[in-house]
């Protein structure tokens, strides 16, 4: 009987009826009502409660099932939560390389809308000559422009690569 699967499984991992309900996200006399078979939990908790117990549904149903099949069911969890680590790393990746990029552009428009207000114009230089002091036009815009377009290049590549990551982690 599930009542006594619940019960025999959760004494053999060497748990209370407090430490199962902590893990599964329920209170302990909702254990202790399926221990007692007042009440049954439902089909999403049969899948959590055998993820736990690390058996499948069908044994903790009552089915008779084989050593090896236990093992296989065992190495599918463990499997499972490493996927699921590793998604939430690739997500973190790609959210750290979408926050660059977003700093990046964020650079790119006070340099050009509102930092040129902020200082002076240095685009005119004055030096002394043997013959007085000459007035020289200083071009820095081109340098600053390129600097500006290898800064957006660089944006967007760092969302496309947290596009595909974000893709690969989904799979």
């Amino acid at each position: 009987m599930l009542c006594d699967n619940i019960k025999n499984l959760r004494k053999e991992k060497g748990m209370s009826q407090e430490e199962l309900a902590a893990r599964l996200n329920v209170v302990r006399q909702t254990v202790s009502k399926w221990e007692q078979n007042l009440s049954v939990p439902d089909s999403d908790m049969l899948v959590k409660l055998a993820e736990v117990f690390g058996v499948s549904v069908g044994t903790l149903l009552g089915e008779e099932t084989t050593k090896q099949e236990e093992c296989e069911m065992q190495d599918k969890c463990t499997a499972c939560r490493k996927k699921s680590k590793k998604r939430k790393v690739m997500t973190a990746v790609a959210v750290v390389l979408i926050i660059a990029a977003f700093l990046i552009l964020l650079n790119i428009i006070l340099a050009y809308f509102i930092y040129p207000f902020w200082r002076q114009s240095n685009s005119i230089a004055i030096i002394g000559g043997a013959d007085g002091p000459t007035a020289i036009m200083v071009a820095d815009v081109s340098a600053d422009i390129w600097a500006r377009v290898i800064q957006g290049v660089a944006a967007v590549v760092l969302v496309a690569i947290a596009v595909i990551i974000i893709k690969k982690s989904k799979k």
